[in-house]
Formats: structure tokens, sequence, C-alpha cells
């Protein structure tokens, strides 16, 4: 809602970088009543000249405005206290990766998402001070129960041709809950988080195994891009500057095609490609890290060299409630389709959350600029917040956590490269079947 605000403002004023156009493709007709003014066509030079006094108002709307803005040193927030008040803050949002990730598996098996549910509660006993075991030892009784009683539940869901591994995997995370019994009833509240973790590891992994073929069809003209028709695994190596705490490290990051297949597809295409080694962090400033625009100043993002053209790829959000088969919004943000308060399968809710940078009006500009989230539910609850539905989210950063958090510009990415899941790019550079013209997007040709 309050990214809206600033684009009806200052559409004019705000691109990826100074040499970006603005298109007036994108609709933006709905008057947003808490601005207490209306900007038509005829308003657009006032409102350019009072633009600095509605940013400081609304620190929330510059914030999602400015995401690709290049080279702005804009401060984005000068009022911290605005965001809590503006961007409709919900209770205990999902806010790990690794949760978020097993959330967006379309999956349907009651009995496994229950097991998932009991575990992660326990994070919720682990912050009471000195650990609340009784929550704990409640949580962790409860999931063993499920995985014992309903074992053929869980199973029969369980993809034919994974079924070996998944009963090996189902198994091991019966045999992980009962050494977690025992954990919880000598109070061992050091290796909690640890048992925690393992078991919920296994629980994704069964979780992935139920997943028998793609979930949807990619919709032409979508279709013959690069597509990510699973999950990749990648290693984000950096060199660090002027830091005395680090010097360099790699996180790594999962990729998510099952809801996010075209963009998560470019994404891995260009990293076989070697796109991005080599290339400076070029915006750090608190609240996200970018990188992705090419050295070339009159370059926005990556230029196919078989179109010599830009390739660009659509908004791709998919909704957390949908039905079978159904596939992601292409396109249009959700408020543009009138999904206000839908929330989408992968939301910005978690530090280090990844997502395609784009221009403000242009929902389909997206190409090689990313940015990582460095924030966390402050900025981001799940439906009414300023990001979700609005831009591309296609992957986590599930490990290195704390090295995102000391990257700032002109720092070194030295080289990303796919450590798992390379086998899912279809229409890839490998494949020379891509045809990168078929990436258009309506917006651009109409």
């Amino acid at each position: 809602m309050f990214a809206l605000i600033y684009s009806n403002v200052a559409a004019k004023t705000t691109s990826s970088n100074p040499t970006s156009s603005v298109s007036s493709h994108h609709p933006l007709s709905r008057r947003i009543a808490i601005v207490r003014a209306t900007f038509s066509d005829s308003d657009r030079s006032r409102a350019a000249a009072t633009f600095p006094e509605v940013a400081k108002q609304f620190g929330a709307a510059l914030f999602a405005s400015v995401v690709m803005t290049g080279p702005s040193s804009a401060s984005m927030l000068d009022h911290p206290s605005v965001i809590g008040e503006t961007a409709g803050l919900e209770a205990n949002p999902v806010t790990n990766a690794r949760a978020l990730l097993r959330n967006a598996l379309p999956i349907d098996n009651k009995q496994i998402r229950e097991v998932q549910r009991k575990l992660e509660s326990i994070s919720e006993d682990l912050r009471v001070p000195g650990v609340r075991f009784s929550g704990v030892e409640s949580s962790v009784n409860g999931a063993y129960k499920i995985v014992t009683t309903d074992y053929q539940k869980i199973l029969a869901s369980v993809a034919p041709d994974k079924l070996r591994d998944g009963s090996a995997i189902l198994a091991e995370l019966r045999r992980e809950l009962e050494d977690f019994k025992v954990i919880v009833s000598n109070r061992d509240k050091q290796e909690v988080p640890y048992a925690q973790q393992r078991a919920l590891d296994l629980v994704g992994r069964v979780e992935e195994e139920m997943i028998d073929s793609f979930p949807f069809e990619v919709p032409a003209p979508y279709d013959t891009a690069p597509l990510l028709k699973g999950r990749a695994k990648v290693e984000m190596e950096v060199a660090v500057k002027d830091n005395p705490n680090i010097d360099e490290g790699t996180m790594t990051i999962v990729l998510d095609g099952f809801n996010a297949p075209v963009t998560a597809g470019n994404f891995v295409d260009l990293v076989q490609r070697g796109f991005y080694d080599g290339m400076d962090i070029q915006r750090s400033d608190g609240f996200v890290v970018q990188s992705g625009k090419p050295s070339a100043k009159s370059q926005d993002g990556f230029i196919d060299p078989a179109s010599r053209k830009e390739r660009t790829i659509p908004l791709e959000i998919m909704p957390k409630t949908r039905g079978k088969n159904e596939a992601p919004v292409y396109e249009f943000t959700f408020e543009d389709v009138g999904k206000y308060r839908d929330e989408p399968a992968l939301p910005f809710n978690a530090f280090g959350t990844l997502a395609m940078a784009r221009r403000e009006a242009e929902p389909n500009s997206a190409s090689s600029q990313f940015f990582f989230l460095l924030k966390e539910s402050e900025l981001t609850p799940s439906g009414t917040n300023i990001l979700d539905g609005r831009y591309s989210v296609f992957g986590y950063v599930i490990d290195g956590q704390e090295i995102l958090r000391e990257l700032k510009a002109g720092d070194l990415i030295k080289s990303i490269k796919i450590v798992d899941g390379a086998e899912y790019l279809v229409n890839g550079t490998r494949d020379n079947t891509a045809t990168p013209d078929s990436i258009t997007t309506t917006a651009e040709t109409n």
C-alpha cells in the first residue's frame, strides 16, 4: 500500500539507474486515502517537488521504491517508528528461512505438517529464560506420537519412485525423535536447539520426497525461458574489504523453483554463465544488499549474446493459498489483480530473503539485478507488509547470514556456484534451447 503512495508521487523521478526509463503500463489509478491528496498526471511536477516531505513521512514507502535506484544515497528511514505504525505487524511471523522453505513446499500431508508445526513451536519455548521444558517435552512427545502412529499415512504421500529413500528418512526421523526425548528428560538446554534442527532437517527431507512431479505448467511465453523446476543450492563466495571482523566468507542460498521457476531459472542460468563472478556489491544501506548491474553505464541488466538485447523476466509471485496445479501470478502485482490481503508462498519475512530488483513502475523489468533483505519482521509481516506481492522472491540465505551483515558497497562477489540441484534447470545455457526473446513480457510488447 505505501509503496504505491511513493510510486504515484515519484514515478517520474525514480528508476533502476540514471539511464532507466519509466513505463506507463503499470496501473496505479486507485486513490490512497491516507495521503489525503491525489496525484493526477497534471500534478506530476508539483508531486516531484513535494516528494522529499512525503518520503520523510512515509519511510517505508521510500524503502520499497528505492530498491532499484542504483547509485542513490537517499536515506530510506528517517523515522523508524513509522514502520510499526504503517506496516501492519502481525503476531509471531515466521522469520526462519528454513521454516519458510518448508512451508512453501507444494505438499498437503497433514500428519507431516503437524510434526513440523510441533517441532517449530519449540523455538518459542527456547526464548523463555531457562527454557520452558514442559512445552518442549509436549512438542517432542507429540511429534514422536504422530510419526509412530501415523507412519503409514505419512509414507503414503511419498512419491512412488522415492518410496525407498522416503521410508529410510522417516525411520531416521523416528530415531532422532527418540533421542530428542532423552535430551528433554535430561533437561539438556544446550542440546535442545541442535536436536530440534536435526529433526526439522529430516522433516524437510521427508516433505521433499513427497513431490513426484513439477506442480504446474509454466505458461507461454515463459515456458521456453530458463526454468528451475525444483530447488537448487548455491554458494556465494565473497571478499570483504577494510573490515577488521572478516575478510572473506561463503553464504549458502536455496533457490526455490517450485514457486518461482522463471525467476530462479534466470538466476541459475546467469550463475552458470559466470555472470556474477568478480562483480562488486553495488549497494548496502542497512536495509538491502544489492548487486547484478553490469559495469557498462548504458546497461541495466544482462544482454543475451544470442539476441543482443537485454533479457528481462516477468514479475512472478506464487500465492500461499492456491489451487492444485495453480501457477504463480505473472506480470502483475497482487494489488493489480485484487489480491490485497493474500500472502505469497515466499514472503519477505527472513533476514537474507533474496529477490529480483526492478524498476518501480515496471513490474516486468527484472533482468540480472538482485537484492538481499537485511531486515526481518519489523519491515515485513506477512499479508500486509510493504514488499510482499510487489517483488519476486526466489530464495533465502540459509547459512552465512553473519557474512551478509558485513557486506558493503565495493566488496567483491568472488564467485557463485551451484552445489546442488543444477539438474533441475531446463532451457539453460548448456541446453542451447532457450529463446531469450520469448521472455519479453506483455507490458513490453503493448
